[in-house]
Formats: structure tokens, C-alpha cells, sequence
């Protein structure tokens, strides 16, 4: 007998409130064959996804010991040190890799890294048991949307009743037919003529809290969004001296510790496996930092110029201080109103928001529902951030933005964007 176990877990803080989903799968027809969520109360990512590792293959041995089992995981640190390609450090790890090891022989057992958005049903469980640690309960299969899912697309995958070709409403009613005998909610009839039914795409869980004007339901399936993950660049030499470097100054590189932190983030992208392209600024700062971070993912580097920090003009090289003293109205002006460019022909916040938007929106095109490393400067990032909230130009300066840190944007296909993350340096600690 074959199996797949698919399983993920997650933290929301990281530690912080955390829990685990599993699932077992005939790999021919694609049947959910046991479900398996937990709520672990307070831990890491990794912890969480070695326990639902764990409760996977449980689970895959419980239908048939002797099955030969294929995990399929989205943690490349997880996968990687179950193959045993990867050593095993952390203290937390070693015993959780270890009991993972004993449920069934090594022999029986292989892995393989996927994507993020082809693990959605282990995700999806382990954010129900998520939410219900947090409401105080215990997750119940009863609730697993992903069963739903499951059965849909196998109504959906059986053969319609003979008829006339093209009859498509008797298909959709047996679709219809098969999803009501075994949903925990009413399956509506169509508003208008059928058309002939497509495999549904799961709903991510994090769309699953209602958009502005959705009310309290689901809102249209969007599939899985383009999510763009935003890297500062790591520390040059002007860096921790606060002077402005921007695109019009000396395109300095990165200094000892810039390449350390580029190292640092290496290593933290590859443990969560989920980046699929890297795309960088033209300056050399940006290029070294996301080629660190390419060679570590087996990944290449694309140049995009619309990512390049804004042109500072005759202020670039100097302190805050410094441009105070030689050009306070020009430096106040800029403060004021984001239509004003720095002294000397510099860029200005408006011009630079019309750059990095049609940016946005010729990358967005190019990688829809992919997850992609953006490694750029602190004005583009603050910019994409700002648009993604809807917030006013002002709010640029209210934004702590560190050398080599992540932030995270997900952008949907009706035209939101939900900020995943902003400012993380978890991985510089």
C-alpha cells in the first residue's frame, strides 16, 4: 500500500500561539484517508511542523504499517534534515526528528519538498486547530473545511450520468447532489443557468476572515495570492552612520556585517522554503545581498531597475544633521509634502510611488500566485507597504525599517493586499 502525508504547522509569533495539521492521502485517487490537528499551546514554526510530521505518519500507520509513505512538506528545514542532508542543531529539533524517525522504518519512508500553496490542506488544518486553541477548544475533523474540499473535487472527478452530450445541467446537479450528502452546510443551487462545473480551488486560511463590504461570509474564491516578500538590503559602511544613499550616490557595497546579515537571511529563507523567485534592485548593495540569497535557494537573480531606492540629489552621502544645516527649507519642504525632491534634482516620494507602482503592477502580472523575494531599499519597501494599507504619504516617516529585515505582502486577484509582515529581524538574533 502506498500513502502520501502531507503536514505543516505553524506560529503565530513565532514562538507564540501554535499548532499542527496533517493529512493522509491515497496518491491515485487523491482521497483524504485521515485528517489529523492539534493546538500545542505556545511554540516555533519548526516545532510545530516536525508534531505534525509526527501525527502524519502516526496517522499513515495506523491505515497499514507496512505502507510505503511519501511526505510531502513546505518546510525545507524539515525536509531536508528528515532526509538526513541536513544536520540537526537545535536542541528542540534533535528529539522531535528522533521520535519522527521511529514511527515507521527509514525504508518505508521518503520526502519531498513543495511549494506552500500546494500544501494548503495541511495549512488550512493547522490554522483551524490555531483558531480553536484560541477559542479555548479542541479541533474537531467534523470541522475541517479541507474534507470538503476533498469531496468536492471528487464529485467533480466522477464521471457525469449518460445523457445527451453537453448536458451540463444534469452534471452540475449530481455535483450538486454529491456535495450535499456530505457538507455540514447547504450547497446553494445556481442563481442562473449551469455551466459546466471546474475544480474548485481551496480558499487560503488566511482569506478566510471577511474582506471590507464581505460581511460575514466567505467572500469569491481568489485563489492563492502573489505574495511579495520584502528584503532590505544588508548594511553598507553609510548604514549605521544614517547618511542618505540612494540611487544617485556612490552605489557603495555591502560592508562585513551587511554580508554577515545576507548570510543570516540565507539561511532563515532556505529553512522556510516558500521563495520561488528572487528579483533585485540594480544597486550593488541589493545584487550581493539577494545573490547570497539565490546561491543558498539554488535560485537566480533577476535585475528589476523600477526597485531602486529613490535618487536623494545633493544630499546624498550626508546625516540628517548635515542636510539640515546646509538646506533647511529644501529638507523641510520635503517633509511637508511628498511632491518635493530633495535638493539638486533628486526623486521625489510621488514620482518614486508612480515608479515603484507600475513596478508593483508589471510583477504582479509576471508572477501571479507565486511567492517572490523582492530585495530592494527602504523607500520602495515603505512605499509598497504604504499602498498595501491604503495609508497616507505621511506615514512613511512612521516606519521602522532595519538593515537586512523581511516584510510581506500578499496580493489578491480582486485587488487586495492583506501586509503579512513588516520590519522582521528574528533572524538577525
Amino acid at each position: 500500500m502506498r500513502l502520501v502525508v502531507e503536514a505543516d504547522g505553524g506560529s503565530r509569533g513565532n514562538p507564540g500561539p501554535a499548532g499542527y495539521g496533517a493529512v493522509v492521502l491515497d496518491p491515485v485517487t487523491g482521497e483524504t484517508l485521515a485528517e489529523r490537528a492539534e493546538y500545542i499551546g505556545v511554540a516555533t514554526n519548526n516545532v510545530a511542523e516536525y508534531k505534525g510530521l509526527i501525527a502524519g505518519l502516526k496517522a499513515a500507520r495506523e491505515l497499514s504499517p507496512d505502507a510505503v509513505v511519501e511526505v510531502r512538506m513546505d518546510s525545507k528545514l524539515v525536509v531536508e534534515q528528515m532526509s538526513g542532508r541536513w544536520k540537526i542543531k537545535h536542541p528542540d529539533m534533535k528529539p522531535l526528528a528522533a521520535e519522527a524517525a521511529t514511527v515507521l522504518p527509514r525504508t518505508q519512508v521518503t520526502y519531498a519538498w513543495i511549494p506552500r500553496e500546494q500544501n494548503r490542506h495541511a495549512d488550512r488544518l493547522a490554522n483551524e486547530a490555531m483558531d480553536a486553541g484560541r477559542l479555548g477548544r479542541q479541533w474537531e475533523p467534523s470541522a475541517s473545511a479541507a474534507a470538503l474540499d476533498a469531496s468536492a473535487a471528487r464529485a467533480l472527478a466522477t464521471p457525469p450520468p449518460s445523457g445527451p452530450p453537453g448536458d451540463a445541467a444534469a452534471g452540475a446537479a449530481a455535483v450538486r447532489a454529491a456535495l450535499a450528502a456530505t457538507a455540514s452546510v447547504p450547497v446553494p443551487a445556481p442563481a442562473a443557468a449551469p455551466v459546466p462545473a471546474a475544480a474548485p480551488v481551496p480558499v487560503p486560511a488566511e482569506a478566510s476572515a471577511p474582506k471590507a463590504g464581505q460581511g460575514q461570509g466567505w467572500g469569491p474564491d481568489m485563489g492563492p495570492p502573489a505574495t511579495f516578500v520584502l528584503l532590505r538590503h544588508g548594511e553598507t559602511a553609510l548604514t549605521p552612520q544614517k547618511r542618505f544613499s540612494g540611487s544617485g550616490g556612490s552605489d557603495p557595497e555591502l560592508s562585513p556585517a551587511g554580508r554577515r546579515q545576507a548570510f543570516a537571511v540565507a539561511e532563515a529563507l532556505a529553512a522556510r522554503g516558500t521563495i520561488q523567485t528572487v528579483i533585485s534592485s540594480p544597486l550593488r548593495r541589493c545584487r550581493e545581498t539577494a545573490q547570497t540569497v539565490a546561491d543558498r535557494l539554488g535560485l537566480e537573480v533577476t535585475v528589476e531597475r523600477g526597485l531602486r531606492e529613490v535618487d536623494f540629489g545633493a544630499w546624498e552621502g550626508l546625516t540628517f544633521a548635515e542636510v539640515q544645516e546646509r538646506f533647511p527649507a529644501d529638507l523641510q519642504a520635503w517633509l511637508d509634502s511628498p511632491k518635493a525632491a530633495p535638493t539638486g534634482g533628486g526623486e521625489s516620494f510621488t514620482a518614486a510611488t508612480r515608479r515603484i507602482s507600475a513596478t508593483r503592477d508589471r510583477l504582479l502580472a509576471a508572477h501571479a500566485g507565486r511567492t517572490v523575494l523582492l530585495v530592494t531599499h527602504v523607500t520602495p519597501v515603505k512605499i509598497l507597504v504604504r499602498l498595501a494599507l491604503g495609508a497616507p504619504p505621511e506615514s512613511l516617516f512612521r516606519m521602522e525599517l532595519s538593515a537586512a529585515s523581511l516584510s510581506a505582502v500578499a496580493y489578491y486577484a480582486d485587488g487586495n493586499a492583506s501586509l503579512r509582515l513588516l520590519n522582521d529581524t528574528s533572524h538577525l538574533r
